[in-house]
Formats: structure tokens, sequence, C-alpha cells
């Protein structure tokens, strides 16, 4: 059984977003670090390693690295955790564990990892891609330098500045009476069916994203479109924002090219949806609930 929740009072509770680190981490720039004995979040290829023992899982401490264990670069300082400091270090996919450790997914669809794990986990995640791909300037090519007290980038050649990327994309629930739009892509597990989504083109809002994405899609048009809430999405490095809106018209027709298929479903004879873990699990319950 996983040990995240079934059910989240609102979409700022979901994982990967802050509200699940709450009074555990206080974030900090790497220029904050400090010595001493600490907690490391040691991230590779999208899982966490950590130590297991009769009590469970355990972050590693300590005030380097622990023995035997190879950074692909530096370690960084993010902040605290449980009021120690918290870095977090890249370790090759190859790495052979010692015994009583383990390494763990934080994208699995029944993690055994805790939500705050999983969250700050995806945390630094994120930080590794982004000091991994903020090396070099994109203007001129000079090498980047760090803004003092944040994550920021400077290139001291042509004095552009840089800042860590969140990409924005909708999900939306599309309903009508009894029914729901329910659309699969071909890497899916075999059965499962989610919501349309996508990422924001130039100059459009997000509910010109919504409609836009629905047409490309499934060729049909919506109409009262509502927000609902959002979710930190580091897969690798989106901000879901999350919608419900009401078929308006139009003749289902799937676009191969983004997906494998999409139908209505009866409320009553539903596929296999996506974990509870994401936002499009909750705007599912959600309106499965309301109804």
């Amino acid at each position: 059984m996983s040990p995240f929740p079934r059910h989240y009072l609102s979409t700022i509770h979901l994982p990967f977003n802050s509200t699940c680190l709450a009074g555990r981490f206080t974030p900090q720039p790497p220029d904050a670090a400090c010595a001493g004995e600490g907690y490391w979040l040691l991230i590779s290829a999208g899982e966490l390693l950590l130590r297991e023992d009769a009590t469970g899982l355990s972050l590693p401490r300590g005030s380097a690295l622990p023995a035997g264990i190879i950074a692909a670069a530096p370690p960084l300082h993010i902040g605290h955790w449980d009021g120690l400091p918290c870095r977090v270090a890249a370790i090759s996919r190859n790495f052979s564990l010692p015994p009583g450790w383990v390494r763990e997914s934080f994208s699995a669809a029944v993690p055994r990892l805790s939500i705050e794990f999983a969250s700050l986990a995806a945390l630094a995640q994120q930080i590794l891609r982004w000091e991994k791909e903020s090396r070099y300037c994109s203007t001129c090519g000079g090498s980047l330098s760090r803004v003092a007290g944040g994550w920021g980038k400077s290139c001291p050649d042509c004095q552009s500045l840089r800042f860590p990327a969140i990409h924005p994309c909708v999900i939306v629930l599309i309903h009508r009476p009894g029914e729901l739009l329910l659309a699969r892509k071909a890497e899916w597990p075999a059965g499962r069916y989610g919501l349309v989504a996508g990422f924001l083109d130039f100059g459009e809002a997000l509910e010109e994203a919504v409609q836009r994405e629905v047409l490309e899609e499934t060729g049909i048009s919506v109409k009262d479109i509502r927000y609902i809430g959002s979710q930190a999405w580091p897969f690798p490095g989106q901000i879901m924002a999350g919608f419900t809106a009401e078929y308006a018209g139009g003749e289902l027709c799937v676009d191969a090219h983004e997906l494998e298929d999409a139908r209505w479903f009866s409320l009553d004879a539903l596929p296999e949806l996506p974990p509870p873990r994401s936002i499009a699990r909750f705007l599912l319950d959600q309106h499965l609930e309301q109804r």
C-alpha cells in the first residue's frame, strides 16, 4: 500500500507541492551553505538513495558524502531539513549500492516513499537539472556565474541573467451529462486513461490553451472553463494548471500524433484512472464526488 494519502483536501496538498514539506524543509540558496552534520539527498536517474533497516527508510546523515558514494558533480546545499543542513548530489545510475541501501522511485504510481521524501527528492531533481542546464550562457556561450542569494545565474561576458525555468501546462476534465472524455497516450500502462493536457503556446492565456489543446487533440470544443487548482510536476519541470470544462460541440477526432485513443466513458463504467498522486486524479475524484 502506498504511504501517500488517498484523498487530498485541495490541490495544494498534492505530492510535489511545497505544502507537503511545510514545517520540515526550509529552502535556501547554495551560498547559504554551512558545515557540519546534515541530511543527504542522493539522486540517481529519478530515484532516491536511502538507508533501510527495521525501522523503515531514512535519509543518510553526515557532514560529508557517505563512504563509498561518489557524486557526479560537487554537492549543493538546498536548505534545512528537520533543522539540519540538506545537501543534494547526483549519483551515477550504474553505482552499486552497499548493503543496507535501496533505490526508490519518487515518480512511481504506488511509491514506497513518504509524500515528504518523494516531494523533497523531486525538488532536488529539478535543482540538479537546472544546475546541469545552466552552465553556459544561451546568448553568447560564456560560462555562467551564480547570482548571490538565489538560484539565478549571470553571464560576466554579456551581462545576461538566467533563472530556473518552470514550464506552464494545462490539464482539463471534460464532461457532459453522465459521461467524461478520457484520453490515453501509447506509453501509459495498458488500459489507463487520463485527461487532455498540454503546454502553453506564445501569447496564450491558460483558458485559451485549454480550448486549443482540446480542439487539436480531440476535435471538440468546450465551454464553461473553470480553474480548480495547480500542482508542481517535476517530470521534468512543469506546473500543471487544472481545469474542468463542459462539452460544447463537435465530433470526436483523435490526433494520432498526440494520443493513442480518446473516447467518452459513462460515469458508471470508467477505465483505469491515473494514480491518486496526480492532479488528473484529483480533478476526476472531485467531479465524481460532486455527482
